[in-house]
């Protein structure tokens, strides 16, 4: 590890790092003590300022709080509520930052897909529908297609839009555990929807125990205690 940050260093010409995650690593990792005593010691040295980890599931983030971590990156989504049931308030209470990621939920959540909206065969979208390739919850957080399409409706009826992805995004900003959100952007006009979200007023109550009632209805029975 420690030649791999010396040769980031190298190449970003920069004295120290300020934030090095360890990426979904083998469950079995965040109970290695010499890992993260490893990690310690690159603080110590100046190398890299904090450290955290980027997780796939609710027991790993657990576990990995009981290192001295500064950030956590979860999947976090409409359709990915787990986490702020147990994950989120030890996170808090411990002062690790939450980095959301995979806010769309690999873009169910823009409300742009139909049943015909086709994915290129290189596109994970296509090939790992079911775990295929990695792990399943990496792809639309691990939902049915056609199940989470009917999810999207019912989202679209209660904010009244067609266009999901700022509402998307506010949804995840109103929880207080959550730093900041990553959104992926190819495109100026996406860039652009993104940015509307910090333009929207807060959402209601209702409006957040509507996007719950949802997540219960549809998508709950069948992947919230996968991951």
């Amino acid at each position: 590890m420690e030649a791999f940050i010396d040769g980031s260093l190298r190449r970003l010409e920069v004295e120290q790092l300020d934030l090095v995650l360890l990426h979904c690593t083998p469950t079995s990792v965040y109970h290695k003590d010499s890992l993260f005593a490893g990690m310690d010691k690159l603080v110590e040295k100046g190398k890299i300022a904090h450290y955290g980890v980027s997780i796939e599931k609710v027991s790993e983030g657990l576990a990995a709080t009981e290192y001295p971590i500064a950030a956590m990156e979860v999947i976090f989504n409409m359709f990915r509520l787990k986490p702020a049931e147990e994950l989120f308030p030890e996170a808090q209470k411990k002062d690790v930052g939450i980095l959301a990621r995979v806010p769309l939920a690999s873009g169910l959540l823009t409300g742009k897909f139909t049943k015909d909206t086709v994915f290129g065969k290189d596109d994970h979208r296509s090939y790992n529908r079911n775990g295929e390739a990695f792990d399943k919850g990496e792809t639309f957080s691990g939902v049915d297609y056609a199940l989470g399409l009917e999810a999207v409706e019912a989202l679209k009826k209660l904010f009244g839009t067609q266009d999901l992805i700022p509402y998307a995004l506010l949804w995840i900003l109103m929880h207080e555990a959550v730093s900041a959100v990553i959104p992926g952007a190819s495109k100026q006009a996406q860039v652009l929807s993104n940015v509307r979200a910090a333009q929207l007023p807060p959402l209601t109550q209702e409006q957040m125990a509507g996007v719950e009632a949802i997540y219960n209805q549809y998508i709950r029975p069948s992947i919230h205690e996968n991951w």
